[in-house]
């Protein structure tokens, strides 16, 4: 169905004939334009062209301004059903202590388990520049922490003074609830019936 902000209704149709579809959904066939307008007024409703690609183009009458409520609901509704991925950002240095590697990962953790990607990036100063070895050290241990909770999306590449990586979560497997367990018959259980 084309973009109903682009539809022709009523008089802004302007062919000489239309294929007709009526207000029930029935195909109706080839009508004079005019004839259709006609039939959809008696009606008390619109005549709208629903695909003007076809040749004759196809019209269909209905109630316009609940058509056009309607198509507004759907899209509302897939926006809101839509999954916006935001990408945070965790930030250290080369020379980072455990702890705060530690406490670093967990909110990378934290971030991946909320559906966010992680953008893991280190910043060189001076002469640290010349060992950015131990930049892909310090990624690879966070990496480390977090096992099993990422794709890796981007691998660790340098930008200037800056070396990063993105992490996306991993989907996770729908997991099938458990059956419920029988009780265990025991002869203990037995003696007393």
């Amino acid at each position: 169905m084309a973009d109903n902000k682009n539809l022709r209704t009523n008089e802004q149709i302007r062919v000489r004939e239309v294929r007709l579809i009526d207000d029930k959904g029935e195909q109706m066939g080839v009508v004079l334009a005019v004839e259709a307008l006609r039939m959809a007024r008696e009606l008390g409703l619109d005549l709208v062209e629903i695909a003007p690609q076809s040749v004759p183009p196809v019209c269909k009458i209905l109630d316009y301004g609940k058509f056009k409520f309607e198509q507004e609901k759907k899209l509302k509704d897939n926006r809101k059903n839509q999954k916006i991925v935001k990408i945070k950002e965790i930030r250290m240095q080369p020379k980072i202590d455990d702890h705060d590697l530690d406490f670093k990962s967990k909110h990378v953790r934290e971030f991946l388990n909320e559906g966010n990607k992680v953008k893991v990036t280190i910043r060189f100063r001076g002469r640290e520049l010349a060992h950015t070895e131990i930049g892909e050290d310090v990624l690879r241990s966070v990496l480390g922490r977090i096992d099993g909770l990422y794709n890796l999306e981007r691998p660790p590449t340098m930008e200037g003074r800056f070396m990063s990586m993105i992490l996306s979560p991993k989907s996770s497997p729908v997991k099938k609830p458990e059956p419920a367990m029988k009780p265990v018959v025991t002869a203990e259980n037995d003696s007393n019936t």
